[in-house]
């Protein structure tokens, strides 16, 4: 069963689906809660990765392997290490909480939509853990689909246009990436990824390969300038694709950056390493700026996302382990916090129908244990410690401050705006008298809502209070990354 453990977390949640399709299409009740056991098993399958995984192992563990497209040496090649294995928990983790967060807010095309998002978690695992280029690009290109679908269908009377802006993006910087696969690929002779990572590439090759990655990876974290379709996303999606969206979608750019531009061309890696500080630089001051004067609360947290995944790409290249650690941990944080914030903002919508700052005020009066979870997933947005949100911040400034004092110095003012824009929502949406005779017919939080909410409460608790766990399992395979970036410079 340990060898089939990938394969497991892939195919569970997508033929899951097509058996939610099949018996719920006519009954909802029925979709619901069998999409909700599908959701579980695909958690509980990927819970063997973490308990069976050997930290001390820097490479790649739980492998698998066949042939796939023997043409083109194409493997069906799976293997998860330290920094990979983590996604793959939080995916499947945050797919249970989305089918229970859309349990009753979605009254159409209830089986359409649970199956969509289970697709989506097995196409994102299938990302996570897939070892083979070729097979990379089919679950990274594959992912796409159910989430225009999710922002097309049900989304809000924009969401045409949204949903076109976000798979055109997407498409554009992934054909960019499908041209250095097949570079590398015919250079290679093989589509394994690892053996890309061993390939001897010229110093041009490797700074053409890097920028096509880097159009197809920026647009996915989303880094600025290419991050125009993500505010629009964000607002027009359903409050689950916001999660998703938020959650883990856009860990999908991150993560290509640590598994193909980091070792395959680390030379331009190196090269260009201030060009992508300043990117970072940009998005974690500029966008916390523009972050401030949101009055949608949607776009408010979309944008504080793009500086948060701002922090993660400084921690990628300033090439030290605790900048990358904290990059990493960053990521997860990250995952919690941004997918209990839209969570909260769902709630919200669902009682009133607005996502305006102004329509609200003193929801703490009307919703007291709702209030006190929100202003707890605030506080972790917003860096406070004992929270996840201080754990990776704080980890980074430290890199960045090993690196250069004053770009530390630079991506620390996040702190400062974090704090500034996503408590000053707090205090106009929670704290203060009612003003909205809406707000005071408000009634709280029903035992599902706090059920989710509680559970990413004590997730991003536990994370920010011990977050040991995290880091002991991608410490080995972090500083074999790094090690190999070195040698590969100094040769």
């Amino acid at each position: 069963m340990n060898h089939h453990l990938l394969s497991l977390a892939i195919w569970v949640p997508i033929f899951g689906a097509l058996l939610v399709f099949i018996v719920g299409s006519e009954r909802p009740a029925a979709a619901r809660w069998l999409a909700l056991g599908v959701a579980l098993a695909g958690f509980v399958v990927t819970l063997p990765l973490y308990l069976g995984f050997d930290a001390k192992e820097a490479g790649m563990q739980f492998i698998e392997q066949m042939p796939w497209i023997r043409l083109f040496r194409a493997q069906y090649l799976l293997g998860v290490d330290g920094i990979s294995m983590l996604f793959v928990l939080l995916n499947s983790f945050i797919t249970v909480l989305v089918v229970l967060a859309g349990w009753e807010v979605i009254e159409d095309k209830v089986a359409q939509y649970m199956g969509a998002f289970l697709i989506m978690s097995g196409l994102m695992n299938g990302i996570f853990s897939a070892l083979d280029g070729l097979l990379f690009y089919m679950f990274f290109e594959a992912s796409l689909i159910p989430m225009y679908l999710i922002i097309g269908v049900w989304g809000g009377p924009n969401r045409v246009y949204a949903a076109l802006k976000f798979f055109l993006y997407t498409l554009f910087g992934s054909l960019l990436m499908l041209v250095a696969f097949v570079y590398l690929f015919l250079h290679s002779g093989s589509f394994s990824i690892l053996e890309w990572q061993q390939l001897p590439l010229d110093q041009t090759a490797q700074t053409l390969i890097f920028l096509a990655f880097l159009v197809s990876f920026a647009v996915k974290v989303p880094m600025w300038p290419v991050h125009t379709w993500l505010p629009d996303a964000h607002v027009e999606a359903p409050t689950g694709g916001s999660v998703v969206l938020a959650a883990i979608a856009l860990k999908l750019g991150a993560y290509g950056f640590i598994r193909f531009s980091l070792p395959i061309v680390p030379d331009a890696a190196h090269d260009l390493a201030p060009f992508m500080i300043t990117l970072s630089l940009i998005a974690v001051i500029y966008i916390g700026f523009v972050a401030l004067v949101q009055a949608d609360m949607k776009k408010l947290v979309a944008y504080s996302s793009i500086s948060h995944m701002g922090f993660v790409t400084l921690g990628f290249f300033i090439f030290n382990q605790i900048g990358v650690e904290g990059a990493l941990v960053q990521m997860i944080s990250h995952g919690f916090v941004s997918a209990a914030m839209f969570l909260c903002i769902g709630v919200m919508y669902d009682r009133l129908h607005s996502r305006q700052i102004a329509d609200y005020g003193g929801v703490v009066n009307t919703m007291p244990k709702f209030a006190t979870l929100f202003v707890l997933f605030a506080m972790a947005n917003s860096g406070l410690p004992a929270t996840s949100g201080f754990v990776g911040e704080f980890m980074v400034v430290l890199g960045a401050v090993k690196f250069n004092f004053w770009i530390g110095f630079a991506a620390a003012t996040t702190l400062i705006l974090g704090a500034a824009y996503t408590l000053w929502m707090v205090k106009r949406v929670v704290f203060g008298a009612v003003t909205n005779p809406k707000v005071a017919a408000l009634t709280d939080i029903n035992k599902r809502e706090f059920l989710v909410l509680g559970v990413l409460a004590a997730s991003v608790l536990a994370m920010g209070l011990y977050p040991f766990p995290f880091t002991e399992v991608m410490h080995a395979s972090v500083d074999n990354l790094l090690k190999h970036v070195a040698t590969s410079k100094l040769m």
